[in-house]
């Protein structure tokens, strides 16, 4: 391996990672491209309950979010909960079938990935270091008037 892979690598860390995903199959999944792609560690819920639960413990460097579950059909809940923990709140991906049915405000606090997807394109979600939060899309706005 060369050392610009080696930089290129180390730019781009995943960091620690929450999966919250009813589909015990695609949970495994993701969470072995994560492990694959770098990540050092990844906890697995199946539940908003769950999700909070694993929140309260440890804040991920990236949350990976099926947004239909099956305790609840709005699993960008867990989103807004996440933006509120402070000044760097994790990186999200939203994960599903159904794009569409996610709300636009919703949208801007992550990526969305339409399942299904190629694991390179989780890995490039979560590796993205780009911030969608609120400064940034005011910031935004402000450059573009």
């Amino acid at each position: 391996m060369s050392s610009s892979t080696v930089q290129k690598d180390s730019d781009y860390r995943i960091g620690t990672a929450l999966v919250v995903e009813d589909d015990p199959i695609l949970a495994l999944s993701l969470e072995d491209i994560l492990l694959g792609g770098g990540s050092p560690e990844v906890t697995v819920c199946s539940s908003t309950k769950q999700a909070v639960a694993a929140l309260e413990k440890k804040r991920p460097d990236v949350l990976v979010l099926d947004v239909h579950l099956v305790d609840r059909d709005d699993g960008w809940a867990v989103a807004e909960l996440v933006k509120e923990l402070g000044p760097q709140p994790p990186r999200i991906v939203f994960s599903t079938g159904n794009p569409q049915a996610i709300p636009a405000g919703i949208k801007e606090m992550g990526k969305v990935l339409a399942k299904p997807y190629a694991p390179e394109a989780l890995l490039e979600a979560v590796r993205d270091t780009r911030r969608t939060g609120l400064f940034q899309r005011i910031r935004g706005a402000i450059s573009h008037h």
